[in-house]
């Protein structure tokens, strides 16, 4: 069971380049759904039109160590090196925790 109060939920909104093969970009982000320590992830597609962004992601963490051991592990330095900083145009970062209360 998480905590409330320690849950991460990170969240990214994004859009590809022109050039991307989006299928390809998905399946290799939705493998990190498999490392320790994400849980509840899901794959999102934009369908307003207040940004210019096309896709979005989100996963919870337990915690501020679950969050670090998934951003240090190798198979998302990998994916970030290797395929979103070629594949993404543009994007927005945002982790949030819980206000106590």
């Amino acid at each position: 069971m998480l905590d409330d109060d320690a849950t991460i939920r990170h969240t990214v909104s994004f859009r590809l380049r022109p050039e991307a093969d989006e299928d390809a970009f998905l399946a290799r982000l939705a493998a990190l759904a498999d490392i320790d320590g994400v849980e509840d992830f899901q794959l999102l597609r934009d369908v307003g039109d207040k940004n210019d962004f096309s896709h979005g992601a989100t996963m919870v963490f337990a915690d501020r160590a679950a969050y670090d051991a998934y951003n240090d592990h190798a198979d998302h330095q990998a994916f970030v090196a290797d395929v979103w900083m070629r594949d993404v145009e543009d994007f927005l970062e945002v982790d949030h925790q819980r206000l106590g209360g």
